[in-house]
C-alpha cells in the first residue's frame, strides 16, 4: 500500500474513506493521514498516523524497511491525528531518535508518556543530513499549532508542509495531476476555510518565507501531494489568506419557522439577482456548516436571517455563527433580517454576532412581525440590490 514520492522517498501512510466529522468539520470526501519513510545512508519516518491505524503504517514501512534501520523519526506536529501512533512506532523503533522543537517536545510530553524516548531537539532552518539526502526543518508556528512545523527535504526540493496545504479528501491517487483539478482546488479551500481560516497572518508569513523555496513537491499531511500545480496553489494561498473574494456572489443565509423568514431571504435573492450577480440561498438547517462556511470564506457581502425563538435566534443560526465566529472572517460586509412575534430579538441577535464577527453592517437588520409585507419585502430587494453591489 505504500507508493513512491520520488526515488528514496515513499508514502506510507492512511486513506480513511468512512471519516465523516473531524471535529465540527464535516469530511464528506473521508480523510488521509500521511506519513513518510525517506530511505537514505540513514532512514527517516516522517510523522505518523491516527492511532486507530498504526498497524497499517507498520505493515507499510514493514514492507519498505526493518524497523531496526530507523534512525530518525520526525514529528512535526503533536495533534493527535498526527502524533497518536508515535508510541506504538516508538516502542517497535527504540533505537530511533525522534525529532522534534522544543515546542513540539513540550506538546508531545503532555499527550504521551515519552520518558523513554530519545528526542534530537532541532530548531529554525537546522539542517539534518541522512547521507545523499539533507532535512531542513523550519518552524511554522500557527500553522495551525504553536508548534508547527515543515520539513524541506534539500536535494529533491520537497516540501512536507504539515497541515498547510492540505485537504480532507480520500482517494486512491497521490498526486495533484491524478485527480479531477477542479475537485482538489475545492477540497484545499474547504480545508482552509474550515481549519486554517484563523491564521490567515501566520500564513502569509510562512508563505513569504518558505515560497522562496526551490519546491519541486509539496506533500502534506491531508490528502494528495502537489507536483504539477504548484504556482497555481501558491497563488490560491495567498488569496486565502485574506479571504479575497474569488468571485462576485452574495451568499444569503437563513433559519425560519412558517416561511417568514425564508421569503424575506428570497426577496433579498431577487434583489441580487436583478443586478445579475451570482448568489447562493441557503437554509442553515439543510446545509453542514462546513459547507455554508466555504461559502462565505470567499464572498464579499451576505446577508444572515433568523426569526425569534425563545427570546433569541434560532440554535441551528447560533451555532453557525458561533463557529464562524471562531474562523475570523475578513473583508466581509452584511446584514440582519428576520422575523418576529412579540419580541425583536432573533435579528437582533444575529446583527450582534455578525459585528462581534468583524462583519460591517451596511445597514439596520430588516425586521416583520409575524409576516413580511409587501413593503417589508421591498426593503429586502432593495438590500439585495445593495449587497450586490458591493
Amino acid at each position: 500500500m505504500h507508493r513512491e514520492i520520488v526515488p528514496g522517498v515513499d508514502w506510507v501512510g492512511y486513506v480513511d474513506w468512512t471519516v465523516r466529522d473531524f471535529h465540527g468539520y464535516r469530511t464528506e470526501s473521508g480523510s488521509t493521514y500521511n506519513a513518510y519513510l525517506i530511505r537514505d545512508e540513514k532512514v527517516a519516518l516522517l510523522d505518523t498516523v491516527k492511532h486507530a491505524y498504526y498497524r497499517y503504517l507498520l505493515d507499510h514501512i514493514k514492507g519498505l524497511t526493518p524497523f531496526s534501520k530507523i534512525d530518525y523519526v520526525v514529528c512535526q506536529h503533536a495533534e493527535p491525528d498526527h502524533s497518536s501512533s508515535l508510541p506504538s512506532v516508538m516502542a517497535v523503533c527504540p533505537q530511533a531518535e525522534l525529532v522534534c522543537t522544543a515546542k513540539c517536545k513540550e506538546a508531545l510530553s503532555a499527550h504521551f508518556d515519552a520518558s523513554k524516548w530519545k528526542f534530537k531537539i532541532v530548531k529554525d532552518g537546522e539542517e539534518l543530513s541522512l547521507g545523499k539526502k539533507t532535512l531542513q526543518f523550519f518552524e511554522t508556528p500557527m500553522v495551525h499549532w504553536p508548534e508547527s512545523t515543515a520539513t524541506f527535504l534539500k536535494e529533491d526540493g520537497i516540501l512536507f508542509s504539515m497541515d498547510a496545504f492540505g485537504q480532507h479528501y480520500a482517494t486512491a491517487a497521490r498526486f495533484d495531476d491524478e485527480v479531477p483539478l477542479d475537485t482538489l482546488f475545492q477540497q484545499a479551500k474547504t480545508y482552509y476555510a474550515n481549519i486554517v481560516m484563523p491564521f490567515g497572518v501566520p500564513v502569509a508569513k510562512t508563505l513569504a518565507r518558505l515560497g522562496t523555496l526551490p519546491i519541486k513537491q509539496i506533500c502534506p499531511s491531508h490528502g494528495v501531494c502537489w507536483r504539477s500545480h504548484i504556482p497555481e496553489l501558491l497563488k490560491a494561498y495567498t488569496d486565502y489568506t485574506t479571504c479575497a473574494a474569488s468571485q462576485k456572489k452574495v451568499i444569503v443565509v437563513f433559519a425560519s419557522m412558517w416561511d417568514s423568514t425564508r421569503k424575506m431571504a428570497e426577496a433579498i435573492v431577487e434583489g441580487v439577482a436583478d443586478t445579475g450577480v451570482d448568489y447562493r440561498l441557503i437554509d442553515v438547517n439543510a446545509t453542514h456548516d462546513t459547507q455554508t462556511v466555504t461559502e462565505i470564506f470567499d464572498c464579499t457581502a451576505l446577508a444572515v436571517g433568523s426569526p425569534t425563538l425563545n427570546m433569541g435566534m434560532m440554535p441551528s443560526m447560533a451555532r453557525l455563527l458561533t463557529y464562524l465566529k471562531g474562523l475570523h472572517p475578513t473583508g466581509k460586509s452584511g446584514l440582519a433580517f428576520g422575523s418576529f412575534g412579540w419580541a425583536q430579538k432573533g435579528a437582533s441577535e444575529v446583527e450582534a454576532y455578525l459585528t462581534a464577527t468583524n462583519i460591517k453592517m451596511i445597514q439596520p437588520a430588516i425586521t416583520c412581525k409575524f409576516k413580511p409585507t409587501e413593503e417589508v419585502l421591498a426593503a429586502c430587494r432593495e438590500a439585495g440590490k445593495k449587497l450586490a453591489a458591493l
